[in-house]
């Protein structure tokens, strides 16, 4: 099959299936060590702990955008 069959093929599959391919062809290019996965989901544990137990401060995505902006303009 010619590059531009398969890109026409995949243009039609649903959205949410074209990005779970994009996601492990991505993951061909950059493999990831499990030790490492495992230490995000860790993380990613602990900070839903905190949050839910009212010890994190959460920030806007409004504020956070804003401010990013205003670096970038500097």
């Amino acid at each position: 099959m010619k590059t531009k069959e398969l890109l026409q093929e995949i243009s039609e599959l649903p959205t949410e299936m074209r990005a779970k391919l994009a996601d492990e062809i991505l993951r061909t290019l950059n493999p990831t060590k499990p030790e490492i996965d495992q230490a995000w989901i860790k993380e990613v544990e602990q900070r839903i702990k905190s949050f839910e137990e009212g010890r994190s401060k959460t920030i806007p995505g409004e504020e956070v955008f804003q401010k990013a902006e205003e670096i970038i303009k500097q």
